[in-house]
Order: C-alpha cells, then sequence, then structure tokens
C-alpha cells in the first residue's frame, strides 16, 4: 500500500502542560553529539557550547545540555543560524506542548516526513524515537519501506502527511475530507502542516550537511534503496 491510500482513524488529545522548552523536547533532544562529519559533507560541524552559539538560543541548549551533556546532530548544525534553531525550538514546543497529537503519532509523522524527504539521518532517528514511544515495529518497518502499517490510525497520520509534502500541500478536497472523516478535524490538518515544517528544518540541514548518525540510532540506519512502496 502506498502513502496516498486509506485514511481512516481518530487521534488522540492528552497533552502534557505547557513548558517553554518541554520535558519532551529535552528527552527526544539528548543524544551524544558526533564531532566530525562524513567525507561529503559540505557545512562545518563541531559541537556547540552555549558560549559558542546565539545569545537568543542559550537557554534552550542549557537545558538540553544540562538534562544529558549532549544535542542532536540537527539542533548543533542549526546553531550557526539564529533564525533557523529559535524558529526550530520555537515550533518544536508548540507542536509537543499546544498539539493534539499523541507523543507515538507525533512520531509517525516526524518520521514518515522524513522518509518523504529522503533524509537518511532523520529516519534513523525518528525510528530510534518512534520505537522508544511505543509505536508498533512492524508500523515502523512499513513507514521506513514506504508503505502505509496496518493500525489504521497511523495509517491515516502517515498517509496524509505524505501527501501534504509529495504534492506541495495541493491535496484535493477528496484527501483533507477523507482525513477528517477519519475522524481528525480541521485544526488538525493545519498541525500536520506544522509537522511537515518542522522536518522540513531538520530534515533539510541533515541532508545538506551529512552528519553521522549518533551511536545509538547506527542499528536503525537507513537509505531510500529500502522503499518499496514508492
Amino acid at each position: 500500500m502506498r502513502y496516498r491510500q486509506s485514511r481512516l482513524m481518530g487521534v488522540s488529545s492528552d497533552r502534557e502542560p505547557n513548558r517553554q522548552l518541554s520535558d519532551r523536547l529535552v528527552e527526544v533532544a539528548c543524544r551524544p553529539l558526533p564531532t566530525e562529519l562524513g567525507e561529503s559533507s559540505m557545512i562545518s560541524y563541531h559541537t556547540r557550547n552555549a558560549g559558542d552559539i546565539a545569545e537568543s538560543a542559550e537557554e534552550q541548549f542549557e537545558v538540553l545540555r544540562d538534562a544529558c551533556g549532549f544535542v542532536p546532530a540537527d539542533v548543533a548544525l542549526m546553531a550557526d543560524s539564529p533564525a533557523l534553531v529559535n524558529t526550530f525550538f520555537s515550533a518544536c514546543g508548540h507542536f509537543r506542548d499546544e498539539g493534539t497529537f499523541a507523543p507515538d503519532e507525533q512520531q509517525v509523522l516526524l518520521l514518515s516526513n522524513a522518509v518523504a524527504n529522503r533524509s537518511e539521518w532523520a529516519v534513523a532517528f525518528h525510528t530510534m524515537e518512534a520505537l522508544a514511544e511505543g509505536v508498533e515495529p512492524s508500523a515502523v518497518e512499513a513507514i521506513r519501506q514506504g508503505m502505509l502499517p496496518k493500525n489504521r490510525r497511523m495509517a491515516a497520520l502517515s498517509s496524509f502527511t505524505q501527501s501534504v509534502i509529495e504534492l506541495r500541500g495541493q491535496v484535493d478536497e477528496a484527501e483533507v475530507a477523507a482525513f477528517q472523516a477519519a475522524g481528525f478535524t480541521s485544526a488538525q490538518v493545519l498541525e500536520v502542516i506544522t509537522a511537515v515544517a518542522i522536518s522540513a528544518m531538520s530534515n533539510y540541514v541533515t541532508n545538506i550537511a551529512r552528519p553521522p548518525l549518533e551511536d545509538a540510532a547506527v542499528p536503525h540506519s537507513w537509505n531510500a534503496r529500502e522503499l518499496t512502496g514508492f
């Protein structure tokens, strides 16, 4: 089954309390930071300390570093651009704290987006995070292969976000109607767009820079040759 097939599920709306930088963002972002790029990288890439980054991003980096001592590759790469890193932190915080998708559903969205954007770093990272959030391994593997999960709710999320990316937002009325008929709201259509925007920042940065995978993500390495559903 391809991503544009059946979209047939509802979605949980339980969320954590709002925070400037959510605890969940801290947990997701805390991964060992590589110190060197692969040979094909085009961006200077190294560990950023609070003193090396824009003042406006210092608090977020300090929270991450205080929690586990590391930040993930995509965030580290963004540190050279205050506009990008602060936009990313803000978007992630609002998405996680104020959105209506449960943590496992958020990861299905972000993993599906990473596959659609052919981001090898992000697919590995969000595979790790999706499994940690309780997404069924078979659903994760289906998404990695460009297929739909058997779980109808996860299939609906994965299918719709893929359509948004593939069609540059030009989804037709029937697709939106099918998404809403599955129990989603018009506000959740917009939340999918939020996830697409977050993924664009993370996926495009890592696609350009090609950072090595963190050790924890290495078992989940991926490349586009794994896609069978396209």
